[in-house]
């Protein structure tokens, strides 16, 4: 994947503990999210996962900054994928480091989840 072919889209405000940064590469929109994901953080994870509007939507979440993550950022992460799926486009998680990956397997979610070892994997089919 070339510099010319990632083009940076929007910037998320940082709130609490956890920011946001979206880009897009070959037309997959990569949400970069850095800190935790709780209560308090979780609007920020929320309004950028909202596709509303894309015909297609495919996303990939790069979590391998993300240090923390409770119920309801699993909540949030299937409610995108659910919504992503019935809009014809997908949801994938990338680089999900150990501590939260063992979190998304004790709740089942990587299985309902496509999740991938690196950014690179998740934006190949």
């Amino acid at each position: 994947m070339s510099e010319a072919e990632t083009t940076r889209t929007e910037h998320a405000a940082q709130a609490g503990h956890l920011s946001a940064v979206t880009t897009a590469t070959d037309g997959i929109r990569v949400l970069t999210l850095a800190g935790e994901i709780d209560h308090h953080t979780g609007d920020t994870l929320r309004q950028a996962l909202d596709a509303s509007g894309t015909p297609r939507p495919r996303v990939v979440v790069d979590m391998r900054q993300v240090t923390f993550m409770d119920s309801s950022g699993i909540n949030i992460l299937i409610t995108a994928h659910r919504a992503l799926g019935e809009a014809g486009g997908w949801l994938r998680l990338a680089a999900v480091g150990e501590t939260v990956m063992r979190t998304l397997g004790i709740v089942g979610v990587d299985t309902l989840i496509d999740c991938r070892e690196t950014l690179r994997h998740a934006l190949t089919d």
